[in-house]
């Protein structure tokens, strides 16, 4: 048996959050949970999952609908994702490649 996964709070509502504006975006549509499934290439059962807030969809399942009903996940206009991509390879690109552990000196001279 797969040992379940446990998630904060924090995530757990963030899941629901998502899920409901995806209800939202499909009810505004006039779209049934069918209709978006097949829309999304993903089943019915799926899309009641991610609509539910369920953590085990997968997070470009997730995505892809919340784009197929027009959410805005990062940003309130709709400018292109590339530019702030751009903009944390930036960043991440100044920092070391390698995250190393400091060694402890051990200060044995009593």
């Amino acid at each position: 048996m797969a040992k379940q996964r446990t998630f904060s709070k924090y995530a757990h509502e963030a899941a629901l959050l998502l899920g409901e504006q995806i209800k939202l975006g499909r009810k505004r549509r006039k779209w049934t949970e069918q209709n978006l499934a097949d829309r999304a290439g993903i089943s019915r059962a799926t899309l009641q999952k991610i609509e539910n807030g369920e953590m085990s969809p997968a997070i470009g399942i997730v995505f892809e609908v919340a784009a197929i009903v027009g959410i805005n996940l990062f940003e309130q206009d709709k400018h292109p994702l590339s530019k702030h991509i751009e903009q944390i390879r930036d960043k991440i690109a100044l920092l070391p490649k390698r995250i190393q552990v400091e060694k402890k000196v051990v200060d044995d001279d009593f």
